[in-house]
């Protein structure tokens, strides 16, 4: 990847888009780029935290596991993305798995290199707090998900926040810019796969949901919404 195509990259990143061409060169000047070919792993779980990483293109699955190997999928990254998100504050280890789920090229940039450089401008530790803030109040949410609604309800409010986060707008659809297994969303919410089956289908056969020709989910929010009440 050319310099060119790393600040274009990193100029559209929440935590840079407000930075002058000057202050996202010191960044760009400790950065490198790596290609992953899909089943990689960036990092696991436990692994040093020495790196954070903005995704140029491709995709990524951040997921957890316990000590019996159940996993817990914290969210799917696609480019123009960051991770993981605590990675600049925290000392330690990674906290999640990043697996590579199509071939991806990410930008990597060393924390302690780029800890120098919030020390010497420390305006960027604004924006990146903001950038933090706005995940916790999505992690709030899901919490209160699992607390105040029953199954059938969180799956709706998962697909919702599918349009949103991994979702592209085509007329009144929301088309899910990627595919989706059962087990995968059953992974999001803590739910079994055949919940997730059953629910999908009775969506289907209400006519709230639709699966295009490549199995992709086409929502159209306000109908799905509705469930909801």
């Amino acid at each position: 990847m050319k310099t060119g195509d790393i600040e274009r990259r990193l100029a559209e990143v929440p935590l840079f888009k407000e930075l002058s061409s000057h202050e996202l060169e010191k960044i760009i000047n400790i950065a490198h780029t790596r290609i992953y070919k899909q089943k990689m792993y960036v990092f696991m779980q436990g692994h040093p935290l020495d790196k954070v990483f903005f995704i140029h293109s491709g995709r990524v699955k951040i997921y957890k596991t316990d000590h019996s190997g159940k996993e817990q999928i914290v969210s799917f990254l696609e480019a123009g993305e960051m991770f993981p998100h605590a990675g600049f504050f925290r000392h330690g280890q990674y906290p999640a798995h990043a697996e590579i789920m199509e071939e991806a090229e990410l930008i990597v940039v060393p924390i302690e290199k780029f800890e120098n450089i919030l020390i010497a401008h420390p305006e960027l530790c604004i924006k990146l707090f903001k950038v933090l803030g706005e995940k916790i109040v999505d992690l709030q949410n899901r919490l209160e998900e699992q607390i105040l609604h029953n199954t059938y309800e969180q799956i709706i409010m998962l697909l919702l926040r599918l349009c949103k986060t991994n979702g592209e707008q085509t007329g009144s659809h929301y088309k899910l810019t990627a595919h989706y297994t059962h087990r995968e969303l059953a992974n999001m919410i803590g739910t079994s796969r055949e919940t997730i089956s059953r629910t999908i289908n009775y969506l289907k056969k209400k006519n709230v949901i639709e699966l295009d020709q490549q199995g992709n989910f086409l929502i159209t929010q306000e109908i799905l919404q509705k469930e909801l009440f």
